[in-house]
C-alpha cells in the first residue's frame, strides 16, 4: 500500500490543453502515467523475474508513483536520498543499493535505518566496509558487479565498475565463505540496440559462476533496454527477453535464484514530454526557454533525436515546413541543440514546442545554471509526440 498522500490534480488531454489553460512563458513538463503504466505492465508480464526501476533515470513522484500503480515494487537505487525516497513513498516496495561504491557512513544508514538487505560491490576492499558497517552483513544478498564488453550501446557502463571475471569469482567465492547470500550482476550499458550483447554477459557470467563453485541467489541483467527514439534500429522488447530467457536456461541456474533487470529508460522514456516557448527568432534560428543544461541534455551528451510538435493557441500555421536550429536560454553559447527540429516554416515568438520522449534523464540531470531551472510538472492524458498509445 503506498504511503503518499494523493493530492487531486488537474488533468489535461494533451500538452495543447496544458498551453491552453496556462499560457506558460515557462518550461512545463508533460508526465502521462497511461504510458507509464502501460510501459511497466508490459515489462512486468514480459520478463521472467523481478523488474526493478532504475530511479536515477527519473525520480520525479509522479513517475514513482505511477510505477508503482502498475505493479513494480523493486527499485534499482544508487544513493540515500533515492533510497529514502522509495522508503518515504512505498511502505511495501524494496530498494537495492546497486551502487558498486559506497560510503561507510551510508551504508550504515541504508542498512540500520531504511532496511535495505541487497547491495552490489564490485571489489573486495568494498566487500570488507560492507561487512564492518553491517555487523558481518548478516541476512543480506551481496551482488558483485561483473565486467563486461563494450557493446552497442550509447553509454559503456563497464568502463567505470565491474570486476574482471577472474576477481568476480574470486569475489562470488568468498561471499559464500563468509556465510552470506553471493549474487552476480552485469549491465551491458544504456541504450543497448543488441540483444546479442546480454548473450555474451551471460554466458560469460555463467562461466564465472561456474570457475567460482557456488550456487548465486541472485542473477541482474541490468538495464540498457533500448527507448524506441525517432532513427534508433532496435528489436522489440521480447527480442531481448527471448534472447536472455535463452542464456539463462544455459547457465543451469537452481531453482530458487532469481532473476532480475533493472530498466530506466525504457520503462519511462515515452512517458513525458516538455513544452518549450519560443522567445525569439532569428531567421532559422528559434531561441527557447529550456536547452542543454536543462532537460534536452541528452540531445548533446548523447546525440539523441526527440519528436517534435508546434503550438500555437490563435490562427494555424502555415502548410509549410523548415529546419530549425534550436538555442537554449543560457547565454553559454555551447547551448545550442546538435539537431535541428523540423517545424512549421512560420513559426516564431510565442509559439510554443512540445518535445516528446524525455521522460528519461531530462529533469533528473537538469541543472540551475545561469539561473534557469524547469520546475512545473503536470499531468497529461494522450500519448505525446513520438510516444505509444497508453493502454490500460
Amino acid at each position: 500500500m503506498s504511503t503518499s498522500r494523493r493530492k487531486p490534480r488537474q488533468r489535461f488531454a494533451d500538452a495543447r490543453a496544458v498551453v491552453a489553460a496556462l499560457t506558460p512563458s515557462y518550461p512545463v513538463y508533460c508526465v502521462r502515467p497511461g504510458v507509464l503504466q502501460a510501459t511497466a505492465r508490459r515489462f512486468l508480464s514480459q520478463f521472467p523475474g523481478r523488474v526493478l526501476y532504475a530511479v536515477k533515470c527519473n525520480p520525479h513522484p509522479m513517475v514513482l508513483q505511477a510505477l508503482y500503480d502498475a505493479g513494480i515494487r523493486h527499485f534499482d537505487t544508487a544513493s540515500l536520498p533515492e533510497i529514502a525516497q522509495v522508503r518515504e513513498m512505498f511502505r511495501d516496495a524494496e530498494p537495492y543499493f546497486m551502487h558498486p561504491v559506497k560510503g561507510r557512513a551510508v551504508i550504515k544508514s541504508a542498512h540500520e535505518v531504511y532496511g535495505v538487505r541487497t547491495y552490489v560491490l564490485d571489489h573486495a576492499s568494498e566487500l570488507a566496509k560492507l561487512q564492518d558497517e553491517t555487523d558481518g552483513a548478516e541476512g543480506t544478498t551481496v551482488v558483485v558487479r561483473l565486467e563486461t564488453p563494450k557493446g552497442q550501446a550509447l553509454y559503456d557502463l563497464s568502463a567505470k565498475f565491474g570486476a574482471p571475471p577472474a576477481e568476480a569469482a574470486a569475489l562470488l567465492r568468498r561471499i559464500a565463505g563468509d556465510g552470506l547470500r553471493a549474487g552476480l550482476a552485469f549491465h551491458v550499458g544504456s541504450q543497448c540496440t543488441s540483444p546479442e550483447a546480454y548473450a555474451r554477459a551471460l554466458e560469460l557470467a555463467g562461466r564465472v559462476i561456474a570457475e567460482a563453485g557456488v550456487d548465486i541467489h541472485l542473477l541482474d541483467v541490468g538495464g540498457g533496454f533500448p527507448a524506441g527514439y525517432p532513427g534508433t534500429q532496435a528489436p522489440p522488447l521480447e527480442v531481448f527477453v527471448d534472447e536472455i530467457a535463452r542464456g539463462v536456461r544455459a547457465i543451469g541456474l537452481r531453482n530458487d535464484c532469481v532473476l532480475m533487470c533493472e530498466p530506466g529508460r525504457a520503462l519511462v522514456a515515452d512517458g513525458m514530454s516538455l513544452v518549450v516557448q519560443v522567445q525569439l527568432r532569428k531567421g532559422s534560428q528559434l531561441y527557447v526557454n529550456d536547452g542543454i543544461y536543462g532537460g534536452l541534455s541528452e540531445t548533446k551528451a548523447a546525440g539523441i533525436r526527440l519528436p517534435v510538435a508546434a503550438i500555437r493557441l490563435k490562427g494555424a500555421f502555415a502548410p509549410g515546413m523548415a529546419s530549425f536550429t534550436v538555442n537554449g536560454p543560457t547565454c553559454d553559447s555551447l547551448d545550442v541543440l546538435p539537431d535541428p527540429f523540423v517545424l512549421p516554416e512560420d513559426i516564431g515568438e510565442g509559439d510554443w514546442i512540445e518535445v516528446g520522449q524525455v521522460g528519461a534523464y531530462s529533469n533528473a540531470n537538469a541543472t540551475h545554471f545561469n539561473g534557469f531551472h524547469a520546475d512545473t510538472f503536470v499531468e497529461v492524458e494522450d500519448a505525446g509526440p513520438g510516444g505509444a498509445v497508453a493502454r490500460g
